[in-house]
């Protein structure tokens, strides 16, 4: 899309624009633009865009490196951060109305756009009631590149907090492959004994890669 067209659809009635026809450059401007857009802010975004690779690679900077890229700056990364953020918060809303098991789908936008892009291994779970409802999510344990410890203990006290019926774990790869390893599966074991001492059930663990989940029920590991 010329720079043109572009401006000439942002000057339409916001109702006659598609965001979903637009491009990634369109969008981010879309977003970054407070007041008028400028031949000089377009080149500035697009030339951004191309140095990191994508719009995925540019929305997971962290903000000092953000800053840096020539013309964006700080309240422009909030705006962005403000974005995703919002994607989360719907997705995951989208999520608590329905049985978690009815919506593999969801289930899996959501974690990916929770987990995926850490620079490092977090551990989650999900705490359902007996109707697989989503009573809450939370991030419990951080580690490195390569692994995160998961404490079964931590685990168990926050399933008696929440009053939990079911739980589903979830952890990145940040390596972007979504292989669960033999660690993952031992971990995974002994949280499913320690849990069903407090009649607490283990109904899957999620493994997200970059492209990919993996589920540790369907390779029949539970």
């Amino acid at each position: 899309m010329s720079f043109i067209s572009f401006t000439r659809q942002l000057g339409a009635r916001p109702s006659t624009v598609a965001p979903d026809n637009l491009s990634d450059i369109d969008l981010l401007m879309l977003l970054l633009t407070a007041e008028t857009i400028s031949i000089d802010s377009l080149q500035q975004t697009e030339r951004a865009l191309k140095q990191q690779g994508g719009l995925r690679q540019l929305l997971a900077l962290p903000c000092a490196e953000f800053r840096q890229l020539s013309g964006l700056g700080e309240q422009n990364y909030l705006r962005l951060q403000a974005a995703l953020e919002l994607t989360r918060r719907y997705l995951e809303q989208a999520l608590c109305r329905d049985n978690l098991l009815e919506s593999p789908a969801q289930t899996r936008l959501f974690l990916q756009a929770k987990l995926r892009d850490c620079p490092n291994e977090q551990f989650a779970c999900i705490f359902l009631d007996n109707r697989h409802r989503i009573i809450a999510f939370e991030q419990l344990f951080t580690g490195t590149i390569h692994s995160a410890t998961v404490y079964p203990r931590v685990v168990v006290q926050r399933s008696l907090y929440h009053n939990a019926a079911a739980l589903i774990f979830a952890h990145n790869h940040p390596s972007g492959i979504a292989e669960p390893s033999q660690a993952d599966i031992d971990i995974t074991q002994r949280l499913k004994h320690s849990l069903s001492l407090i009649d607490v059930r283990v109904l899957d663990h999620l493994i997200v890669g970059d492209s990919q989940i993996t589920s540790l029920a369907e390779l029949g590991e539970l």
